[in-house]
Protein backbone atom coordinates (compact mmCIF):
# COMPACT_ATOMS: atom_id res chain seq x y z
CA UNK A 1 0.00 0.00 0.00
CA UNK A 2 1.26 3.49 -0.79
CA UNK A 3 0.72 6.69 1.15
CA UNK A 4 1.03 10.33 0.15
CA UNK A 5 3.75 12.49 1.65
CA UNK A 6 5.52 15.76 0.91
CA UNK A 7 8.86 14.51 2.21
CA UNK A 8 11.69 14.82 -0.28
CA UNK A 9 14.20 12.01 -0.01
CA UNK A 10 17.82 12.76 0.83
CA UNK A 11 18.57 11.68 -2.73
CA UNK A 12 18.22 15.35 -3.71
CA UNK A 13 20.70 18.00 -2.62
CA UNK A 14 19.33 21.18 -1.03
CA UNK A 15 19.76 23.08 -4.32
CA UNK A 16 17.84 20.34 -6.15
CA UNK A 17 15.08 20.37 -3.49
CA UNK A 18 14.13 23.93 -4.43
CA UNK A 19 13.94 22.89 -8.08
CA UNK A 20 11.73 19.93 -7.13
CA UNK A 21 9.48 22.30 -5.16
CA UNK A 22 9.22 24.57 -8.20
CA UNK A 23 8.36 21.62 -10.45
CA UNK A 24 5.77 20.44 -7.90
CA UNK A 25 4.10 23.85 -7.81
CA UNK A 26 4.27 24.61 -11.52
CA UNK A 27 3.13 21.25 -12.81
CA UNK A 28 0.86 19.91 -10.08
CA UNK A 29 3.35 17.13 -9.38
CA UNK A 30 2.53 15.00 -6.38
CA UNK A 31 5.28 13.02 -4.69
CA UNK A 32 4.36 9.76 -3.04
CA UNK A 33 6.64 7.61 -0.93
CA UNK A 34 6.02 3.93 -0.51
CA UNK A 35 4.91 2.46 2.75
CA UNK A 36 6.21 -0.94 3.65
CA UNK A 37 3.76 -3.75 3.14
CA UNK A 38 4.17 -7.46 3.41
CA UNK A 39 6.22 -8.48 0.41
CA UNK A 40 6.31 -12.15 -0.28
CA UNK A 41 9.69 -13.76 -0.73
CA UNK A 42 11.03 -12.72 -4.15
CA UNK A 43 11.41 -15.39 -6.82
CA UNK A 44 15.14 -14.78 -6.89
CA UNK A 45 17.31 -13.26 -4.20
CA UNK A 46 16.07 -9.73 -5.01
CA UNK A 47 19.60 -8.37 -5.37
CA UNK A 48 21.04 -6.60 -8.35
CA UNK A 49 24.48 -6.71 -9.99
CA UNK A 50 27.21 -4.47 -8.61
CA UNK A 51 25.65 -4.74 -5.13
CA UNK A 52 23.73 -1.47 -5.58
CA UNK A 53 20.04 -1.44 -4.78
CA UNK A 54 18.32 0.61 -7.49
CA UNK A 55 16.23 3.65 -6.59
CA UNK A 56 12.92 3.04 -8.37
CA UNK A 57 10.26 5.63 -9.16
CA UNK A 58 6.96 4.57 -10.74
CA UNK A 59 5.52 7.33 -12.95
CA UNK A 60 1.76 7.06 -13.39
CA UNK A 61 -0.96 9.09 -15.06
CA UNK A 62 -3.27 8.95 -18.04
CA UNK A 63 -2.22 9.40 -21.66
CA UNK A 64 -1.38 13.06 -22.19
CA UNK A 65 -1.00 13.80 -18.48
CA UNK A 66 2.62 14.89 -18.92
CA UNK A 67 4.51 11.77 -17.85
CA UNK A 68 6.97 11.81 -20.75
CA UNK A 69 7.59 15.56 -20.57
CA UNK A 70 8.24 15.51 -16.83
CA UNK A 71 10.36 12.36 -17.06
CA UNK A 72 12.60 14.16 -19.58
CA UNK A 73 12.98 17.07 -17.14
CA UNK A 74 13.74 14.77 -14.21
CA UNK A 75 16.33 12.89 -16.29
CA UNK A 76 17.96 16.19 -17.29
CA UNK A 77 17.99 17.69 -13.79
CA UNK A 78 18.48 14.66 -11.55
CA UNK A 79 20.31 12.06 -13.64
CA UNK A 80 17.65 9.36 -13.59
CA UNK A 81 17.30 6.77 -16.36
CA UNK A 82 13.85 6.78 -17.97
CA UNK A 83 12.34 3.37 -18.73
CA UNK A 84 8.99 3.30 -20.48
CA UNK A 85 7.13 0.01 -20.09
CA UNK A 86 5.56 0.57 -23.52
CA UNK A 87 8.95 1.24 -25.13
CA UNK A 88 10.43 -1.89 -23.54
CA UNK A 89 7.55 -3.97 -24.94
CA UNK A 90 7.96 -2.37 -28.42
CA UNK A 91 11.72 -3.05 -28.34
CA UNK A 92 11.09 -6.69 -27.48
CA UNK A 93 8.59 -6.94 -30.37
CA UNK A 94 11.11 -5.44 -32.81
CA UNK A 95 13.79 -7.91 -31.65
CA UNK A 96 11.82 -10.65 -33.47
CA UNK A 97 12.28 -12.92 -30.45
CA UNK A 98 9.78 -15.58 -29.46
CA UNK A 99 8.85 -13.37 -26.50
CA UNK A 100 8.37 -10.43 -28.90
CA UNK A 101 6.00 -12.44 -31.09
CA UNK A 102 3.94 -13.42 -28.03
CA UNK A 103 3.78 -9.77 -26.92
CA UNK A 104 2.67 -8.64 -30.40
CA UNK A 105 -0.06 -11.31 -30.58
CA UNK A 106 -1.28 -10.42 -27.09
CA UNK A 107 -1.53 -6.74 -28.02
CA UNK A 108 -3.22 -7.54 -31.36
CA UNK A 109 -5.82 -9.54 -29.42
CA UNK A 110 -6.52 -6.43 -27.32
CA UNK A 111 -5.20 -8.03 -24.16
CA UNK A 112 -2.70 -6.83 -21.59
CA UNK A 113 0.75 -8.41 -21.75
CA UNK A 114 1.28 -10.78 -18.80
CA UNK A 115 2.74 -8.97 -15.80
CA UNK A 116 5.66 -11.38 -15.49
CA UNK A 117 6.79 -10.56 -19.04
CA UNK A 118 6.71 -6.81 -18.44
CA UNK A 119 8.40 -7.04 -15.03
CA UNK A 120 11.19 -9.23 -16.42
CA UNK A 121 11.80 -6.71 -19.24
CA UNK A 122 12.00 -3.92 -16.63
CA UNK A 123 14.32 -6.02 -14.48
CA UNK A 124 16.57 -6.77 -17.47
CA UNK A 125 16.76 -3.06 -18.38
CA UNK A 126 17.64 -2.12 -14.78
CA UNK A 127 20.28 -4.82 -14.48
CA UNK A 128 21.93 -3.90 -17.79
CA UNK A 129 22.09 -0.19 -16.97
CA UNK A 130 25.03 1.67 -15.48
CA UNK A 131 22.56 3.87 -13.60
CA UNK A 132 20.99 3.14 -10.23
CA UNK A 133 18.13 5.71 -10.35
CA UNK A 134 15.15 4.85 -12.56
CA UNK A 135 11.86 6.36 -13.65
CA UNK A 136 9.53 3.56 -14.75
CA UNK A 137 6.89 5.21 -16.88
CA UNK A 138 3.47 3.63 -17.42
CA UNK A 139 3.85 0.81 -14.92
CA UNK A 140 2.09 -0.67 -13.02
CA UNK A 141 -1.22 -0.47 -14.84
CA UNK A 142 -3.04 -2.89 -12.56
CA UNK A 143 -2.86 -4.16 -9.01
CA UNK A 144 -1.75 -7.51 -10.41
CA UNK A 145 1.19 -5.71 -12.16
CA UNK A 146 2.22 -4.22 -8.82
CA UNK A 147 2.02 -7.51 -6.95
CA UNK A 148 4.01 -9.29 -9.65
CA UNK A 149 6.68 -6.57 -9.55
CA UNK A 150 6.99 -6.92 -5.77
CA UNK A 151 7.12 -10.72 -6.01
CA UNK A 152 9.82 -10.82 -8.71
CA UNK A 153 11.90 -7.83 -7.61
CA UNK A 154 11.34 -8.32 -3.89
CA UNK A 155 10.80 -4.64 -3.15
CA UNK A 156 8.38 -1.77 -3.59
CA UNK A 157 9.25 1.37 -5.54
CA UNK A 158 10.93 4.12 -3.53
CA UNK A 159 8.60 6.80 -4.90
CA UNK A 160 5.41 6.86 -6.95
CA UNK A 161 4.70 9.98 -9.01
CA UNK A 162 1.09 10.37 -10.11
CA UNK A 163 0.18 13.05 -12.63
CA UNK A 164 -3.40 14.05 -11.94
CA UNK A 165 -4.70 15.72 -15.08
CA UNK A 166 -8.34 16.48 -15.94
CA UNK A 167 -9.70 14.09 -18.60
CA UNK A 168 -10.65 16.99 -20.90
CA UNK A 169 -7.06 18.26 -20.87
CA UNK A 170 -5.65 14.79 -21.58
CA UNK A 171 -8.01 14.36 -24.56
CA UNK A 172 -6.98 17.78 -25.90
CA UNK A 173 -3.27 16.96 -25.54
CA UNK A 174 -3.57 13.54 -27.19
CA UNK A 175 -5.55 15.02 -30.10
CA UNK A 176 -2.93 17.78 -30.50
CA UNK A 177 -0.19 15.16 -30.41
CA UNK A 178 -1.98 13.21 -33.17
CA UNK A 179 -2.40 16.36 -35.25
CA UNK A 180 1.27 17.24 -34.89
CA UNK A 181 2.22 13.69 -35.91
CA UNK A 182 0.09 13.91 -39.05
CA UNK A 183 1.67 17.26 -39.98
CA UNK A 184 5.17 15.80 -39.56
CA UNK A 185 4.29 12.79 -41.72
CA UNK A 186 2.94 15.07 -44.47
CA UNK A 187 6.08 17.22 -44.35
CA UNK A 188 8.39 14.19 -44.56
CA UNK A 189 6.50 12.82 -47.57
CA UNK A 190 6.58 16.16 -49.37
CA UNK A 191 10.31 16.58 -48.66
Amino acid sequence: MWRRTTWLPPLFSSSKRSLVSQIQGAYGLRIWRTMSSEIQKPEEDGTFPRGITPFITFVLGGPGSGKGTQCARIVENFGFTHLSAGDLLRQEISSNSENGAMILNTIKDGKIVPSEVTVKLIQKAIESSESHKFLIDGFPRTEENRLTYERIIGAEPNIVLFFDCPPEEMVKRVLNRRGESMIMQTRSRNG
